[in-house]
Order: structure tokens, then C-alpha cells, then sequence
């Protein structure tokens, strides 16, 4: 799960012109090809105007502003609309630094029609999290509204607060449940596929992560399907959600949904498939599912078609960063072996010393309190979330106001954004000694989990910020966790695995500010079953 940018008002001259969505361009769009399209006649033809908002929004929301007294440094870029947008994407980490030695820790970008202002200071981030002013809730229900075709939460407070009460699920003793239930669904997967390649068998490494934790998160979330064809119902789904999510970067943006292909035709036939008539066929809900589904009884008839939207929405945000997390995961681990052993040896002790034994078949199950006293695999997890996650802390301004901070306030502008960006400390060399290197062993300290890391000789209270901070923290971040250092147990222990292809991997920054970079290709890898 991970903090998002949505369908906001930028700024603008006259408050009452359209809302304009905020963009990030996919690496691969081409903006000239798009705009040759949109005036084609094919585009013409709509009986909408959806593609005449989006090119007067591209022009009025870089016209018509000015930096007044008080504010930030203001960069707007010379494309207008983009802003620096696609400078952005070009080089996230780079380009943010080059701002901050211009500018300071504190200045506003045009990004894709939005008026973004960056806090870099780490110790200015309380002054973000403690402003009632700020609002996160507005943005996410319009997000969902774009996104997930999810209406109702933008008008009932009501419905938010009860959803937002199901989250004490996804921790104590009910993740205990799910993750038990979890390494069940593990055990089948890699029972029934895998632990019968006693050969060396080839695979692409994220297809690879994308089929297990796809199956084994909706299996331990929603329950197994009922139908005889239950194999080509998961793998349906599966296909159909992984293209609507690589369209995700699309669906945030400006772009009319009619002129995306058919990402709305494979939502809708996602949404049907988890309306309520559908659910229904599925057993072993897991008691957020549970309680979720009771709420949404309560707000809506049983047949609405919302309801499927809801969970598409919670389906997506339980598996969209889980997938590419786990990938970097195992891509590290695969291109240090030394860090793999280390693992596999913290694991084995763990095992010995619970009585558990590796033998034929899937013997072992661990707690979370037992997942969580291998402290190189937590380290190991927490070092590839430093990485590889490129989300910011976002926040949309309700009404004007001045932002104080220990060194300086800032007035900002209703209708802007404020914005975290934790790359800028991930990669900070101050804080993390060598930062472009992955270290398994980075937050281990004296054989326990470190926790103490300075900037300009101050402890930091926030050094490692994957989930976000305060009241919005990502509610399935325990969950995410625990996933990801699962599957990464029954590999090590059950597996031998290498790497085949060497080349350095780099990151697809398509969805920057929008949590774990996805890897801009695939890599092979072998695996067999362990002597």
C-alpha cells in the first residue's frame, strides 16, 4: 500500500475552471503522439469533451501564476502544463538534489499541473504531519473516484470512518491469522508447482513474483475460489489486473479514460469480478475482507456495482508494491551471495532451535514473532524499501496559510500540494554510508535492529519512511511485510537459486511518488529444489 497524488484543483487564476489531474509521463509515452491523436478524427468524434478540458486544463494551469512574497522558490519549467515533470522522471534522486542546492530544503514545482511544495529537511517533517490544515483524506477519495470508479467516499464521512476502522485488523492478533493463513497458501502454491523441479528450472524473476504473491494475497485475503476451475479463475484475474495496473501511471493523470485503450473495459470486468454475487463464491474471507464487506452492505444494496470497486481498490493496494518489493528482494539477494548465506544461516538456526526440520514436503510454519527475530532478513527487507521506494508523503492545502518551520516559514497557496520526498534522506551520505550500495546488514547494530541514525549530529526521528508517517501511515504495511519476508523463507530454505542474467537492473520511474519502483525489464533466474 502507498501514498498517492490524485484528481486535485491546481493552481489557478480563476478558481472556478475545471479540475485537473496531476501527471508523472510514463517512460514510454510519447507527448507529441499523443497530442497528434487527440486531434484526430477518431477523437473528434467523441461526443464528450473530455479531451477539450484536458488540453484548456494543460494550458491554464501554467499561464496564469506567479510567485508572491513569502512563498517558496518557485520552478515552473518552460513546458507548459509538464512543468519539470519529465526532468523529474529523467533522474528523480538527481534532479530533487540539484533543486535543493539551488533552492534550499524547502521550494514548489510545476509537475504535470500541479503546484508541488517539497520539504526536505527531515526535522521540518513534524511541522507537515502536525498542520490541520493539510488534508491527506481529500486527494486519496478522488483518486479513487479516478482510479477505481469509487463515488460515495467523497461524500460520506460516514462510510470513510467505518472503512478506516477495519484497519485494526491488519495488525495483532489478526495478522497473526493472516499469516498463518498466509504461509498455508505459500505451501500450496509451491507444493503443487514447485517442489517438484528437482532440475534446474528457468524463470523471469518479476513474472515469477508477480504469480506467487498475486495468488497467494488474494487466496489469504478473500479465500480460495469455489469453482471447479479455480486454477483459471486466479490466473484470469491475475492477467486482467496486472494490465489494468500497468496503466495505473495513465489512470492518475489528465488523460481522458476513453482515450487509454481498453484499461475501462478491463476495470469494469475486474470491478464485476469482485462485486458481491462474485465474492460469494469464494471461501475463507479473511475478517478485514469480513468486515469490509459488512460496511459496505451497510451503504450500498448488495447488487451495487461499487461494492467490486471497493475491493478492487483494497486488492490493488495489497498487492501493487508487495509485487515489485519482492522482486528487489530476491534480484539483490541472487546478485550477493554472501548476503544469502548470512540469511540462509539466520533461518537454519531458527529452525534447529524450534524443533523444525528440512525435510520432503513443507514441514515448517513461523510465527510473526519468529519472522520477526531474524534480524538480517528484517535488515535485508528494509534495506531494498530504502532502495527502491520512490513514494512521497503527500499532502493538499484546504486553504491558505504559512507553513512554520524551525528556520523559516513558507505561505502556501490553497489548492497546492505539499509534498515529502524520503529518497532525498534514503540516499542521504550523512545518514546511510555509501547509499547506492545495497548493505543486507545495514540496520543491524550489535546483533539487534538499529534504529540510530543521524543527520548534522541530531538522532533522526524519521530515517526510513517507505509507508509515510502519522494518522495516514499505510495500514498494510505489517502485512506487506510479513509477505514479502515469507516467500523469501521458503526460497532460501527450499531452493537453490542464481542468477542468469548479470546486467545491472534499473529502475522504471513511471510511477514516481507512487511507492516501490517497478524494474524497467525483467531478468532470468533458475531455481531447483535443495539436496
Amino acid at each position: 500500500m502507498l501514498y498517492i497524488v490524485s484528481n486535485l484543483s491546481p493552481r489557478a487564476y480563476n478558481q472556478n475552471r475545471p479540475a485537473c489531474v496531476h501527471t508523472f509521463v510514463n517512460r514510454d509515452f510519447d507527448i507529441v503522439s499523443f497530442f497528434k491523436n487527440v486531434f484526430s478524427a477518431s477523437y473528434f468524434s467523441l461526443r464528450n469533451t473530455s479531451w477539450k478540458k484536458f488540453l484548456v486544463n494543460c494550458y491554464s494551469s501554467s499561464t496564469f501564476f506567479e510567485r508572491r512574497p513569502g512563498e517558496p522558490p518557485l520552478i515552473k519549467g518552460w513546458l507548459p502544463y509538464l512543468g519539470e515533470a519529465l526532468k523529474l522522471q529523467k533522474d528523480p534522486l538527481g534532479f530533487m538534489k540539484t533543486l535543493q542546492k539551488q533552492h534550499g530544503n524547502t521550494f514548489t514545482v510545476l509537475l504535470g499541473g500541479k503546484y508541488i511544495t517539497f520539504i526536505l529537511d527531515p526535522f521540518q517533517y513534524q511541522f507537515v504531519m502536525k498542520s490541520h490544515k493539510l488534508s491527506f483524506q481529500i486527494f486519496t477519495n478522488k483518486l479513487l473516484r479516478k482510479v477505481f470508479s469509487i463515488e460515495k467516499l467523497a461524500t460520506n464521512d460516514d462510510l470513510n470512518n467505518d472503512l478506516h476502522g477495519c484497519y485494526h485488523l491488519l495488525q495483532g492478533k489478526s495478522l497473526d491469522i493472516l499469516t498463518e493463513n498466509m504461509m498455508q497458501n505459500l505451501k500450496q502454491v509451491f507444493e503443487l508447482q514447485l517442489l517438484k523441479t528437482t532440475n534446474w528450472d528457468t524463470a523471469y524473476l518479476l513474472t515469477f513474483c508477480s504469480s506467487v504473491i498475486f495468488e497467494v494475497t488474494f487466496t489469504t485475503i478473500y479465500g480460495k475460489s469455489l469453482a471447479d476451475n479455480r486454477k483459471t479463475f486466479i490466473t484470469e484475474l491475475r492477467d486482467d489486473f496486472l494490465k489494468f495496473d500497468d496503466k495505473f501511471p495513465y489512470l492518475i493523470s489528465d488523460i481522458p479514460i476513453e482515450l487509454l485503450g481498453n484499461v475501462k473495459s478491463i476495470r469494469k470486468k475486474l470491478i464485476k469480478r469482485l462485486t458481491s454475487e462474485h465474492l460469494a463464491k469464494t471461501q475463507g474471507w479473511s475478517e478485514v475482507v469480513q468486515m469490509r464487506q459488512d460496511i459496505l452492505e451497510k451503504y450500498y444494496t448488495l447488487e451495487d456495482f461499487e461494492i467490486g470497486a471497493h475491493h478492487l481498490g483494497f486488492l490493488w493496494a495489497s498487492v501493487t508494491n508487495t509485487i515489485p518489493a519482492t522482486f528487489w528482494a530476491m534480484y539483490y539477494l541472487l546478485q550477493h551471495p554472501e548476503a544469502m548465506a548470512v540469511l540462509r544461516d539466520e533461518i537454519d538456526h531458527l529452525l534447529q532451535s524450534t524443533g523444525q526440520k528440512k525435510g520432503s514436503g513443507f514441514p515448517i510454519q513461523l510465527t510473526r514473532e519468529q519472522l520477526d527475530s531474524l534480524v538480517y532478513l528484517e535488515s535485508t527487507v528494509l534495506e531494498v524499501l530504502r532502495l527502491c521506494s520512490f513514494s512521497s508523503i503527500i499532502r493538499f492545502v484546504q486553504e491558505d496559510l504559512t507553513l512554520q518551520s524551525e528556520t523559516q516559514d513558507y505561505c502556501l497557496r490553497k489548492g497546492d500540494l505539499v509534498a515529502i520526498f524520503p529518497p532525498v534522506i534514503h540516499y542521504d551520505p550523512e545518514i546511510f554510508e555509501a547509499p547506492e550500495e545495497f548493505r543486507f546488514d545495514r540496520f543491524v547494530e550489535d546483533g539487534k535492529k538499529k534504529t540510530a541514525f543521524f543527520k548534522n549530529g541530531k538522532k533522526l526521528k524519521y530515517y526510513l519512511l517507505p509507508f509515510g508517517f502519522g494518522a495516514s501511515k499505510c495500514p498494510g504495511r505489517f502485512l506487506a511485510i510479513v509477505e514479502v519476508k515469507q516467500l523469501l523463507v521458503v526460497l532460501l530454505t527450499y531452493f537453490d537459486l542464481e542468477i542468469i542474467d548479470a546486467k545491472p537492473m534499473e529502475a522504471n520511474y513511471s510511477r514516481l511518488l507512487f511507492g516501490i519502483q517497478h524494474p524497467a525489464s525483467d531478468v532470468l533466474f533458475r531455481y531447483k529444489v535443495r539436496s
